[in-house]
């Protein structure tokens, strides 16, 4: 039951929030240590490029994974598990000396652990916790990846500067292992009954009503074979591949150093990441809002056009200024994409199913971010430049919003009457 003001949900939410807030902190502030890297160790940028890449990668391999272990063991253990092994695997980024060891401490072991605190794990707390608000609450929840560019980026870049790349990893391991996992492992339950709760949106006197109404809403679910066979989920999987192509891939590996080789500080390289993560936040909740009230697809396909308009303008960027407004431009879609296409899935597939299909559709986000932190540092090594990169970013944007318009529910045969 209900017991004052405050419903526990919101407690749930906040401490999730917190547990993606670190984790985001720890994988997207890599591009910080990419230039650190190449001179201490003389490595090319392309060989950098390719931890992040397959970092991307394995995090997306994982999502399946994480939403099968989730509807196994519980949100609670998945994260305080996973969120463990991250910090292990940050103090191993922080005492490497050779190529291959980077590949296998943040290249495989940060990126599979951070598979944990994910859109995938914050879609079953909404659906366990909540019966109304949902779309908001996913954006509130993985706003804690924008917020972490907000604050653990220029932390990252502030250390790096003044005490060296090894003590930010250190730094972000202690946040991780000393604060974070204690507060998801005292404060997160798996399910409102554990504690006597209703879900949030549920009242005592409807609890019948509600279960009768959960039953009906939760019994259309999907397989992913069957899934597979139609053309809205690999519409919905195509822009979702985009979306991290032209995100964590592109910009989260490529921003600042294209930043500081066109005479940008690095403070004011990692400030306008701060900002476009305090943007990423406010448009991450708004997109929750907007998906609740007004629908998912149009807003959806707006915000990959916005996308594709922001990294036209990258291409230009040749001062503080100017990689502040991009900023704002891109920080507006960056994360703006979760909340609908959660939602989507839900609605093309049910909400049973919506944590492992959205696990798939997930790893083809991390597929694309993989092929942008790749490809972004080899076109950069064969051109000398990111102009090619940035470009191919914003066309497969306007590519992704058309994609999503073109999304239609399959709708079901229609009874043919038999003959008397």
């Amino acid at each position: 039951m209900v017991r004052g003001r405050l419903h526990y949900a919101w407690v749930v939410v906040a401490v999730t929030f917190l547990a993606i807030f670190v984790s985001s902190g720890v994988r997207s502030s890599f591009g910080v240590y990419v230039k650190p890297l190449e001179e201490e160790f003389g490595w090319d940028r392309a060989a950098v490029s390719g931890v992040a890449a397959l970092s991307l990668l394995l995090y997306g391999v994982a999502q399946p994974l994480v939403g099968s272990l989730v509807d196994r063991f519980g949100s609670r253990a998945i994260l305080t598990g996973s969120l463990v092994l991250l910090g292990v695997g940050a103090l191993g980024s922080a005492l490497i000396h050779e190529l291959w060891q980077l590949y296998l401490t943040y290249g495989l072991f940060v990126s599979l652990a951070s598979g944990g605190p994910s859109t995938v794990t914050v879609s079953a707390i909404a659906a366990h916790w909540f019966l109304v608000r949902r779309g908001l609450v996913v954006g509130v929840a993985t706003s804690g990846i924008s917020a972490g560019q907000l604050l653990l980026i220029p932390v990252a870049m502030w250390l790096t500067v003044h005490f060296g790349w090894r003590l930010g990893y250190v730094a972000l391991a202690v946040l991780l292992l000393a604060v974070t996992v204690p507060l998801v492992w005292l404060l997160v339950r798996n399910d409102p009954a554990e504690l006597g709760w209703l879900p949030f949106g549920a009242s005592p006197e409807e609890s019948t009503r509600t279960s009768q109404s959960l039953a009906a809403t939760a019994e259309r679910s999907t397989r992913l074979g069957e899934a597979a066979r139609t053309l809205p989920f690999w519409l919905l999987a195509g822009s979702y591949f985009i979306c991290g192509y032209s995100t964590s891939g592109l910009v989260g590996t490529h921003v600042v150093p294209y930043a500081i080789e066109h005479g940008i500080a690095e403070m004011a390289a990692a400030s306008a990441l701060g900002l476009m993560g305090a943007v990423n936040t406010l448009g991450a909740v708004a997109a929750g809002y907007v998906a609740d009230r007004y629908g998912r697809r149009n807003p959806l396909a707006i915000t990959y056009f916005l996308r594709g308009l922001s990294l036209l303008w990258l291409t230009t960027v040749q001062d503080a200024r100017a990689l502040h407004v991009f900023a704002i431009l891109f920080g507006l879609s960056y994360i703006a994409t979760v909340p609908p296409t959660t939602a989507l899935t839900a609605d093309l597939f049910g909400r049973r199913s919506v944590a492992s299909i959205f696990g798939w559709i997930f790893l083809a986000h991390q597929v694309g971010s993989a092929l942008g932190a790749q490809l972004g540092g080899v076109l950069y090594d064969l051109s000398g430049d990111y102009l090619f990169a940035f470009l191919s970013g914003g066309l497969a944007c306007f590519a992704a919003g058309a994609m999503v318009l073109a999304i239609r529910p399959a709708r079901p045969p229609v009874a043919v009457p038999a003959a008397p």
